[in-house]
């Protein structure tokens, strides 16, 4: 299963979000550094409101949202990468994880002390990504020199992924960006190199801020920041603090909370949607009686490997892929209707499934 690991600096309500992330898993959470001594992990729902619509459509009995799971880890600190807090134990607990959701605090309250004395989300983020990336300093390191006996002899491979390393660890000692190709991330992919980790920044906000977060300079000047820094890094404007009370009411007191707040939707859904979007994926639909339910895939994906989501042998005994598009769907009301009128399809093996597609595979084992 997909993981995204909630990283950040101590007291900055990561634990807080986490807690709100997954409802009824409480991780500990306090008003202290290094409060959560374990991982905790929690499974969430992806929320999409076609899986509603499908089951009303189907009459389906039950409804089986796309699921990801979230990685609580203990607050980082400058130092982290050789030992300093709880060091190096935590930065291998990051190394598991798909991709990184960095809390980032812009909210100012003197209550709440912060490790560093001031509110500087710039200075916050900029330690995070030195950390992670000095952790891979010797992750690094130890590869180049034991690549090197296969680089001399020749290997065009080895070479390559030296002179990559290399490009890699002398950015890292400049603390400067590391920037590198596709091609460059397959190639060193067995690593898992922290700092090559997709990011998605959630911006802790007061209360009275969330509806309109430009009003927090800080948030403002970090937005501008990001941009710069790389302009594909979603930043999510949260508040944790709103999000752990909302895990008190039912769906329709949280709306009310919510639109009393002139907030059209929880930042936690706007997050999970980034996390899962973060790492490439989309989901198909498959819809009957007995469920409507979501099936993530990679963005490009052909017709029999999404199949291989639901079951190996829906993959290796492929035939056909029955497709109608949920926009289709819904304007006519129902499959048969959506035949009627030309809109469900017949597709082969080389189809590439598109987001939102409701599919009945046909296959042969």
């Amino acid at each position: 299963m997909l993981q995204a690991g909630i990283v950040g600096l101590p007291n900055v309500g990561k634990s807080t979000l986490f807690n709100a992330l997954v409802e009824n898993h409480q991780a500990e959470a306090g008003n202290f550094p290094f409060c959560t001594i374990e991982p905790n992990v929690g499974i969430v729902e992806v929320p999409d409101e076609r899986l509603f619509k499908l089951s009303e459509i189907y009459g389906s009995q039950k409804i089986l949202p796309a699921v990801f799971q979230f990685v609580d880890i203990a607050g980082l600190v400058k130092g982290a990468s050789e030992g300093a807090g709880l060091g190096n134990k935590f930065l291998n607990h990051i190394r598991e994880v798909d991709s990184i959701v960095q809390v980032i605090r812009c909210f100012e309250d003197e209550n709440v002390h912060h490790v560093d004395g001031s509110i500087n989300p710039i200075r916050d983020f900029e330690t995070i990504q030195l950390e992670l990336s000095l952790a891979d300093l010797n992750v690094v390191q130890k590869r180049i020199e034991k690549l090197g006996k296969q680089a001399r002899s020749g290997d065009k491979e080895a070479i390559a992924e030296q002179e990559l390393l290399g490009r890699i660890s002398e950015a890292i000692e400049k603390t400067e960006r590391i920037q590198i190709s596709q091609e460059e991330k397959i190639l060193i992919g067995h690593l898992n190199l922290l700092c090559l980790k997709p990011i998605i920044i959630a911006a802790n906000l007061k209360e009275e801020e969330l509806a309109n977060p430009k009003s927090n300079a800080n948030y403002n000047k970090f937005l501008e920041f990001i941009k710069a820094y790389d302009p594909s890094v979603s930043v999510i404007p949260i508040s944790a603090q709103i999000e752990a009370e909302l895990c008190n009411f039912s769906p329709e007191e949280a709306k009310e909370y919510l639109d009393g707040l002139g907030v059209q939707e929880s930042g936690v859904k706007s997050l999970i949607r980034a996390a899962f979007e973060t790492l490439g994926l989309m989901y198909y639909f498959t819809a009957g009686e007995m469920e409507a339910r979501a099936w993530p895939v990679p963005v490009i994906c052909k017709a029999p490997q999404a199949a291989g989501a639901i079951h190996s042998d829906f993959e290796r005994g492929f035939i056909k892929a029955e497709v109608v598009s949920f926009d289709d769907l819904v304007k006519f009301g129902s499959k048969a209707a959506a035949r009627d009128g030309g809109r469900v399809r017949l597709e082969g093996k080389e189809y590439l499934v598109q987001d939102g597609d409701v599919i009945e595979f046909k296959f042969n084992v």
